[in-house]
């Protein structure tokens, strides 16, 4: 099955578990409370890392040291945020560990690693050689 798909399918489903096991727990006006808080701290983890980013990327763009690490970083941020915008337990944690340095620098080096690994198995070459063959020529290919 495609990930894609299954990831689509699978997150409602593990959100709507969780609401279900925290809501029991805590009580269902908690637990919204804690959806609306991590809502509005997404929203200004946002705007707050977003204008850092915007001011970090264009100071290196004037000296010319901009790094693909440093764009890279920054789209993690944003996505991010918007984890902890879209409400749900799961993608909250997720937005969590992409917002530490330590765990997102650990996760970003899996996932470049996987992508690496996949573009090396792509790379095989079969290599040969070829003569050309005039119209002319007489010879059956």
């Amino acid at each position: 099955m495609n990930p894609i798909i299954l990831t689509i399918v699978l997150i409602p489903i593990i959100e709507i578990y969780l609401f279900i096991k925290i809501g029991s727990q805590i009580g269902a006006f908690n637990t919204i409370c804690l959806i609306f808080i991590s809502a509005i701290i997404g929203i200004y983890y946002a705007k707050y890392e977003g204008l850092n980013t915007f001011k970090s990327f264009l100071g290196k763009l004037v000296k010319n040291e901009v790094s693909a690490n440093e764009l890279i970083s920054g789209a993690v941020k944003t996505f991010a945020s918007i984890l902890l915008i879209i409400p749900g337990f799961a993608t909250d944690i997720l937005a969590l560990l992409l917002i530490f340095p330590a765990s997102r620098k650990f996760i970003l080096k899996k996932f470049s690693q996987k992508f690496t690994n996949k573009q090396k198995e792509k790379n095989n070459f079969i290599d040969g050689e070829f003569k050309d063959i005039e119209e002319n020529d007489d010879r059956k290919v």
